[in-house]
C-alpha cells in the first residue's frame, strides 16, 4: 500500500524537477520518491546520532580524545 502526500517546493526546484521529468520521460513523482528513498536513511542516522550526543552530554559520562582512546586500547603505533 502507498500513501499520498503533498509538498511545497521553491519555484526553482520545481522548475528543475519538471525539466528533468520532461527530458527523461519519467514523472516528477518518480524523482521525488527516488530522492526521499535514497536520503531518508542518512537523515534518520543523523537524527539518531544527534540524539545520542544529547543523551551522552546529559549523562555526564567521560569523553575521550582519540589519543586517550588509542592509549586506553593500546592501539598506539
Amino acid at each position: 500500500m502507498s500513501k499520498q502526500t503533498a509538498i511545497r517546493l521553491p519555484d526553482e526546484t520545481h522548475a528543475r524537477l519538471k525539466a528533468l521529468a520532461a527530458r527523461s520521460g519519467r514523472t516528477a513523482t518518480f524523482y521525488i520518491r527516488q530522492a526521499i528513498e535514497e536520503h531518508l536513511e542518512a537523515i534518520e542516522d543523523l537524527y539518531a546520532a544527534e540524539q545520542a550526543l544529547i543523551e551522552h552530554r546529559r549523562s555526564g559520562e567521560r569523553t575521550l580524545s582519540l589519543d586517550e582512546l588509542d592509549a586506553e586500547l593500546a592501539l598506539e603505533n
